[in-house]
């Protein structure tokens, strides 16, 4: 029984629409710029039912968002009741609600009578009743989804983010009649003119340089207000403010408004929109290192403005969800803020609904993240629920991944397939059989076969696990060479492609793909080999840092993390970027996908330090789901100290230390210290603190 009255839904209908409305609010030079792939609808009608027995009458407030009927023990009711009076006794209540605009949602509100996810829902339109009132026919019934819309005036359709107002730091005039804003550092939200009158043009840049660059900007927008109407423009709200003088919002630092003749405002604000968080239980960190407490905090502001409805990529550019970048996303926020609700609104939307006809994101590396990234949530979270829910879509996606296989169980792209792997600077084919995705599709096959064995399906645990296996067997052989301790790139055409990337072999040490020789050999031959081409984004430096971290070399990662994060901020970067080249001047910094101001200057994987130095200097994981058990295996890597938190379920597990000792505090769960060959008892809510 609920124990309080909340919006319920269709499983994933939410995140559908509400992912619509997200994806589609990109726009380049004020034209609309909708995603390229696929996109779902929620089902209009869904039907909501639950038994009941009560002791005495009990009256129940009714609330939908949609049209309804309301069945009694399968007898419609009159109209679409707001209060009824469900008699005493044993009965089925059944709502049927439509709504073609946004999900159908329910809201029932009783003594004990209830909504919650302890109803049942279904969009199967098997269910009818005749004019007897007799109901016939049977659904496919699941529990009814919701979250924290609990009263009957917050609907889900009616959910968006706070905001607050912030005032620019300066004001520059340019010529007669145009003002450049800037608001000091990389900013998200609604920009606000306040009496308004004639015309002005806005132009928007993540650098100077871009919002002055009126020809070539990436986002802007043309305001009219008739001489004889000053008005504000709050152009977040959606009510008694003119359709055109709507500002969408826009990722900024700089604001550049030239004004027609005649053209007047009196002030500039911007409403910041955010994702509210929980000071208390979030991560933090902190170092002798200077600089490197800056890229932890730079870092986190990244991470903060990327976290929106969903996890999202870029936000100024793209401003869409993407796979490769979600859980790149959800592993910095498990050491950041640990919203789980995020992480499980951007994996729904990003998987969407069956029937499956292309890779997530079109992209298959995207689609095995994608898996990946649900068995890292099972694993952070202990929310066997989730998996639960999920498991039949990853059912659907996997065999749709096996159904576009080589005879040896390969994944190959195919020609409506996008390999994406990174942006690289340097010649590499992605046609064929890639050594990169098979070691992404056997973690696939594991995550399935872990999901599988969780919910007691050993026939469907015991099959994944054989595909692994010989997905593991076929990809050794035909890729690793051990002349060279290298896993090779390709097979093009029936031909092996013989050049050597890290891409492959940074995860086949990070998946443990390869066996511990491999990947010391690996690690020397590859990954520490200045002959092998250089990663350039923090896409793949993620993967790289992380990979080199879990070979003992925090202290080479420190340098990497100076030189490279420490690199933009020397560059006066206030959020890091989608790609970084030292080699790179001035605006070329800015230049991108042969745009000059293409690239994205807030960028969600480049935050990827949050992760490096909670998971592998602070050395914090959990080795049993939900962090009932975990490991602190703390390394300063040429630091003289380091103190910092990791959020988890329970509460915060803090670290601290120096050269001489480590202390150890944490909220709850059963941890292990590792230091070298020592391991020392960490118990719930005790601080210990260990020597050297």
């Amino acid at each position: 029984m609920s124990t309080h009255a909340t919006w319920i839904w269709y499983p994933g209908d939410f995140e559908v629409w509400l992912g619509n409305k997200f994806n589609n609010r990109r726009t380049e030079r004020g034209a609309m710029f909708p995603p390229f792939w696929k996109q779902d609808a929620h089902w209009p009608t869904v039907v909501f039912t639950k038994t009941v027995e009560l002791m005495e009458d009990e009256t129940i407030t009714i609330a939908a968002e949609g049209r309804f009927n309301f069945a009694l023990d399968g007898k419609l009711q009159m109209g679409e009741p707001t209060v009824f009076v469900v008699p005493k006794g044993n009965h089925t209540l059944s709502f049927k609600v439509w709504n073609q605009a946004t999900p159908p949602a329910l809201f029932i509100d009783g003594t004990t009578i209830r909504t919650g996810s302890d109803w049942l829902t279904t969009y199967e339109d098997k269910i009818w009743i005749d004019e007897l009132g007799v109901a016939h026919g049977s659904g496919v019934y699941v529990p009814a989804a919701a979250w924290n819309f609990d009263s009957p005036n917050t609907p889900p359709a009616a959910y968006r983010l706070e905001c607050k107002e912030c005032s620019p730091v300066s004001k520059e005039r340019i010529g007669t009649n145009a003002f450049l804003y800037d608001f000091g550092k990389e900013t998200f939200g609604y920009l606000k003119l306040y009496n308004l009158k004639g015309t002005v043009h806005v132009y928007y840049g993540e650098s100077r340089e871009e919002a002055l660059d009126t020809e070539h900007c990436e986002t802007l927008d043309t305001i009219s207000v008739p001489s004889h109407l000053r008005t504000s423009v709050p152009s977040h709200l959606r009510t008694s403010v003119p359709p055109h003088l709507h500002l969408d919002s826009k990722a900024f630092r700089y604001v550049y408004i030239e004004k027609n003749d005649g053209a007047d405002y009196d002030d500039v604000t911007v409403d910041i929109e955010f994702a509210p968080f929980d000071p208390t239980c979030s991560g933090s960190f902190r170092c002798s290192d200077d600089e490197l407490n800056r890229i932890w905090e730079v870092s986190a502001y990244t991470m903060d403005l990327t976290t929106r409805e969903f996890f999202v990529d870029g936000i100024k550019r793209d401003r869409w969800v993407w796979s490769g970048d979600a859980i790149q996303s959800y592993l910095m926020n498990y050491y950041l803020r640990f919203d789980t609700e995020c992480v499980k609104r951007t994996i729904r939307q990003l998987r969407g609904k069956d029937p499956v006809t292309a890779h997530v994101n079109t992209i298959m590396d995207y689609t095995f993240y994608w898996f990946k990234s649900v068995h890292d949530y099972y694993l952070y979270t202990d929310d066997a629920d989730f998996v639960r829910e999920v498991y039949p879509r990853m059912v659907t996606l996997m065999d749709y991944c096996l159904g576009r296989t080589n005879a040896q169980g390969m994944a190959e792209g195919q020609p409506d397939d996008w390999v994406f792997v990174d942006w690289v600077d340097f010649p590499m084919h992605k046609r064929g059989v890639l050594a990169f995705e098979q070691i992404l599709f056997w973690k696939a096959l594991q995550t399935m076969q872990v999901c599988a064995s969780l919910l007691s399906r050993p026939d469907e645990a015991e099959r994944y696990g054989q595909l692994a296996n010989q997905l593991a067997i076929h990809t050794k052989d035909l890729f690793y060479r051990s002349d060279q301790h290298a896993y090779l790139h390709a097979v093009e055409d029936n031909r092996l492609n013989e050049q050597i990337t890290k891409f492959p072999n940074m995860f086949a040490i990070l998946y443990d793909f390869a066996d511990d020789e491999e990947q010391r050999r690996i690690l020397e031959h590859v990954m520490l080999n200045p002959d092998v081409d250089a990663i350039t984004t923090p896409y793949m430096r993620f993967y790289e840092l992380a990979a080199l971290c879990k070979m003992g070399l925090q202290a080479t990662v420190l340098t990497e993390m100076k030189s490279y994060w420490g690199g933009m901020l020397r560059e006066g970067a206030t959020t890091f970027w989608e790609k970084y080249n030292p080699e790179e001047r001035a605006t070329e910094h800015l230049a991108m996908y042969g745009r000059p101001y293409g690239k994205s200057l807030c960028h969600a994987w480049g935050a990827s330090p949050i992760y490096l130095l909670g998971r592998h200097f602070l050395g914090v994981c959990p080795t049993k789901p939900g962090y009932e058990t975990y490991e602190v295996r703390p390394t300063l890597g040429g630091l003289e100290w380091m103190a910092g938190d990791v959020p988890t379920p329970f509460g915060l597990i803090h670290v601290e230390m120096n050269r001489a000792a480590v202390t150890v505090h944490s909220d709850g769960g059963h941890g292990t210290l590792v230091l070298g060959d020592r391991h020392i008892d960490i118990p719930a809510k005790q601080t210990i603190k260990t020597a050297l």
